[in-house]
């Protein structure tokens, strides 16, 4: 619990920085991002349960990362991080889980994820900024990723690669059980 209060604090602390920073207004951020003015309020008091699609409009808005909102401060040049010490920012009804792993800062931030689908569940990403590139590796099983209306199959072997744009879902990702 000390640790879910301590990241939302981090995140809080970071959304209302990036927000001064843009010269935005509570109710501009609310309405360019498309999130209630109320659950902003909440978010910068380090309140209420933002979920990652939230976090994904504020910070395409804010024109920043997710990692970036979620990043505390410099912890030195070398960090060794366990799996199961981040905690999931996604997780499915099937006991699917998305984990934020590794972020860089800079003009092109580099984020690492590590996503667990179970057999039939999917997650439907929201759109991304122009020019973001996704790339897809799969460990084991197989998953068919839709972009654009395309069904690409990824397996250990082959990773596909997408390039996402701003109207269009990213991905809409369901694990095939092996076969």
């Amino acid at each position: 619990m000390a640790e879910t209060a301590a990241a939302l604090r981090t995140v809080a602390h970071n959304v209302r920085a990036a927000r001064t920073r843009a010269g935005l207004s509570l109710e501009e951020l609310s309405r360019r991002a498309q999130v209630s003015k109320g659950a902003l309020v909440a978010l910068e008091k380090a309140q209420g349960n933002p979920n990652l699609a939230t976090l994904v409009r504020l910070a395409d808005t804010l024109g920043i990362s997710v990692s970036a909102l979620m990043q505390g401060p410099a912890e030195g040049r070398v960090r060794v991080v366990a799996a199961d010490a981040v905690a999931p920012l996604w997780t499915g009804e099937r006991g699917s889980e998305a984990r934020l792993m590794l972020t860089t800062s800079g003009p092109a931030p580099v984020e690492v994820w590590r996503w667990r689908l179970e057999p039939d569940e999917e997650y439907l990403s929201q759109p991304h900024q122009a020019g973001v590139v996704e790339t897809v590796s799969v460990i084991s099983g197989r998953m068919t990723l839709v972009v654009d209306g395309t069904e690409h199959a990824a397996k250990p072997d082959r990773p596909p690669r997408s390039t996402a744009t701003p109207r269009t879902p990213t991905a809409a990702w369901a694990p095939k059980p092996a076969a």
